[in-house]
């Protein structure tokens, strides 16, 4: 028995990294899962896996700068299960060339890209998932958030977009039935294909190898975290007996900047 059998789960951007690590640990926890991606190929990989721990997956491809596409995907999740139980909003990441990002001479259509890939989309996914679980009197909501949603430091657009998870996290709230849950989950430096220490070496003017190791010094654990220390705590929100926890920023990132 897992804590999350008879449930089923979306989990944006879960061809691999934090997504693929959330999506079979809440298989392993007893869910169903719904697998997004632009790339097929890496969802049914993970589909596989997830097979393999006795549970179904349904890959969907989804281009989450889409608001229509993500209306579909939503749908097709309640469509093919039935139900929708949890929304793991895990899409992110950085849009285009970084050294545009950085300086006061902003490029504006970028700003505006990566404020919807990390705010907004997330945004379009719980708007149309909710219905689904007020109905069904049962829900949990999760933002993939970051160490930077929570202080400054970081490239202007991801930092904004953000921090703007955990307002609507706290806003959200409060306008939904108690049987729902909405709260952000913060990784710090964690090692997936998004983290490339070659651009972000670019941007902060150094090499990779050093790069790195600045990230390092950030934590009190000083490393680099794996996805797959993200799944269990992504789990225990999810579970019924984690009712109580809503509106809050929980954080695995091995003590960042703390």
């Amino acid at each position: 028995m897992g804590r999350l059998d008879g449930r089923v789960a979306l989990i944006t951007g879960s061809g691999r990294g934090i997504g693929r690590a959330v999506a079979l640990e809440m298989a392993r926890e007893g869910a169903d899962i719904v697998l997004t991606s632009r790339t097929a190929g890496e969802l049914e990989s993970v589909a596989g896996e997830i097979e393999g721990l006795g549970r179904r997956a349904l890959p969907l491809t989804c281009d989450m700068m889409d608001r229509e596409a993500i209306k579909r995907t939503v749908a097709d999740s309640v469509s093919h299960y039935g139900r929708l139980d949890i929304l793991f909003n895990n899409v992110g990441g950085l849009m285009g060339d970084i050294t545009k990002l950085v300086t006061l001479d902003h490029d504006d259509e970028l700003f505006e890209k990566n404020l919807f890939l990390n705010l907004t989309s997330a945004y379009y996914a719980t708007r149309h998932a909710l219905p689904h679980m007020v109905a069904q009197d049962y829900g949990r909501v999760i933002f993939n958030g970051s160490g930077y949603a929570k202080r400054g430091g970081g490239l202007i657009a991801y930092t904004a977009a953000k921090h703007g998870l955990i307002g609507m996290t706290r806003a959200m709230a409060y306008q939904v039935p108690t049987s729902i849950t909405i709260n952000t989950l913060c990784p710090g430096w964690t090692n997936t294909q998004l983290v490339d220490w070659e651009r972000l070496a670019q941007a902060m003017g150094t090499d990779a190898a050093t790069a790195k190791h600045m990230m390092e010094q950030e934590n009190v654990q000083k490393r680099i975290l794996e996805p797959e220390e993200l799944g269990p705590m992504a789990a225990l929100i999810a579970a019924p007996e984690s009712a109580g926890i809503t509106g809050q920023v929980i954080s695995v990132d091995g003590g960042y900047k703390i």
